[in-house]
């Protein structure tokens, strides 16, 4: 009698895929399945699949999304679909990836996506750009260099299938079309890059970006535009812009009304007297400003949703002691709704001339982390306090000293003198501790990154220990440029561990 275990391996056997009729169960998965595995392979790897049956011959015609950036310049060896019998299979040799992405093209009837790198002419790009909207292309990323400046392909203007165009040009740039082209079209686009166009004829772009000529745009990205100076976007849709690598820039003006994401970096022309920025959004949750020159006027009106802030300046060296810097604070008290704020060291350096911080019209009631990247030099001492005091529930507090000028003397720490009378520094911060009650009354994290032996370091630290009065954690983490003397360091984590503390939860932790 055969027994029960007997039969299970008898069952198995019988429906392994070795003795069933169909064995190849991956492809009897629906087309929309096979489509996605593929998309995560190489096209031409996807391509040779073309050879297995005549079920992948269709799944390799269908295939919707073409991405053609992993092609190199050498010869292919490819499956020619159109050619394929069931007796068996011809093919060809392509000399250039080029040859292959228009025979892909020429075999589709319906498209997707396409993406390619390459080095053409303006009329063989062109050819291709056409190719694909006469396939109702939705997705469309190209990057490409050429012998010339082009123009922007006039076909994708009213394709009304193309919902994602990313167009980038390596070398030398591209020129839009005339603005009255330019905006009667782009009904369905949702998400536009653009990088390297040349506006030296038109350096304004303030009636493009309008709700007529974007309906359902969300996403805008435009990364060195020569010649741009004026930059208006109208388009109460857009959820995401950036702006980057527009030196020429005077003036930004952007009004959003679902704007939730801005990200502006290294724009504006340093060397103009009437630059400016305006930015009006009431959902805008990141803000993001970093290595931008610095403009003569900041108006940020409506940011009571903001959510994270990062800012950084550049900073010209005539621009260190003029009126430039009175516009700093003003962009400071547009940001005040902010929950989490970063700012570079350029920032806390222009604060601290002249006392600017004073300007500051609104204090960060709502700010629960700050991370300051600072020199952390005597000079700045006030200004990183100023910050303090106006940050009355800050929850998190991140120090990142940054030292680019090693020849700044930073006067290193004497414990046995500190036993017998206080710093300078020690006593300045002191002085601080009543206005900064509310400041020391909610801190409860501390991290201090390039942390050495110099009293600005330690006196802050000092501080901060004997009046946090609900401090949990101290971390300390030592920079490149601290004490390499093993014995020195741990004395003086010996001696800090010793110091008083607001806190009985505070726990210091080196790094």
């Amino acid at each position: 009698m055969e027994t029960r275990s007997a039969k299970r391996k008898k069952l198995l056997l019988l429906t392994s895929p070795e003795n069933t009729e169909s064995g190849d169960r991956i492809s009897d998965l629906p087309d929309a399945v096979l489509h996605r595995i593929l998309s995560l392979l190489p096209i031409k790897s996807v391509a040779r699949t073309a050879t297995l049956s005549k079920r992948w011959r269709s799944i390799w015609s269908l295939f919707p999304d073409l991405d053609f950036t992993s092609i190199n310049q050498q010869p292919v060896d490819f499956p020619n679909p159109a050619s394929i019998n069931r007796t068996g299979s011809k093919r060809i040799k392509l000399a250039q990836g080029m040859d292959f992405i228009d025979q892909v093209l020429s075999l589709r009837s319906d498209l997707q996506t396409l993406r390619f790198r390459a080095q053409l002419t303006f009329s063989r790009l062109n050819g291709l750009i056409r190719c694909a909207v006469k396939r109702n292309v939705q997705e469309l990323d190209v990057e490409v260099a050429t012998n010339d400046y082009f123009n922007f392909p006039r076909s994708l203007v009213n394709c009304e299938s193309l919902k994602v165009l990313k167009l980038k040009s390596r070398y030398p740039g591209f020129r839009l079309l005339p603005s009255g082209i330019m905006r009667t079209g782009f009904q369905t686009l949702r998400t536009l890059y653009l990088s390297l166009i040349v506006l030296h004829d038109d350096s304004s772009l303030n009636d493009l970006f309008t709700d007529s000529s974007f309906p359902q745009l969300k996403k805008l990205n435009l990364d060195a535009c020569f010649g741009l100076k004026h930059l208006k976007i109208r388009s109460r849709g857009l959820e995401d812009l950036t702006v980057e690598n527009c030196f020429q820039l005077n003036d930004l003006d952007v009004f959003g009304g679902k704007l939730e994401r801005v990200r502006v970096a290294s724009c504006f022309d340093a060397y103009s007297g009437e630059s400016w920025v305006r930015i009006e959004a009431r959902r805008l949750k990141t803000l993001v400003w970093e290595y931008n020159a610095i403009t003569e006027g900041s108006y940020l009106e409506d940011l009571r949703l903001l959510d994270e802030a990062f800012v950084g300046f550049f900073v010209l060296h005539e621009d260190v002691n003029g009126e430039k810097l009175l516009s700093v604070p003003n962009f400071l008290s547009g940001i005040s709704h902010a929950r989490c704020l970063t700012l570079e060291s350029n920032c806390v350096e222009i604060l601290s001339k002249n006392n600017h911080f004073a300007s500051v019209q609104h204090p960060f009631n709502n700010l629960k982390t700050l991370e300051l990247r600072t020199g952390f030099n005597k000079h700045n001492i006030p200004a990183v306090a100023c910050l303090f005091r106006s940050a009355p529930i800050l929850h998190t507090l991140i120090l990142k000293i940054v030292i680019s000028d090693y020849r700044i003397e930073r006067r290193q720490w004497n414990g046995e003198l500190w036993n017998l009378s206080s710093s300078g520094e020690e006593r300045y911060w002191e002085s601080q501790a009543q206005a900064l009650k509310s400041f020391l009354h909610h801190l409860k994290v501390v991290k201090i990154h390039g942390f050495s032996e110099c009293e600005n370091d330690i006196s802050l630290a000092k501080f901060l220990l004997k009046h946090g009065k609900v401090l949990q954690e101290m971390v300390l983490c030592s920079g490149h440029y601290g004490s390499r003397d093993s014995l020195r360091r741990e004395r003086l984590k010996s001696q800090m561990m010793g110091f008083s503390s607001a806190s009985s939860n505070a726990k210091i932790a080196f790094q």
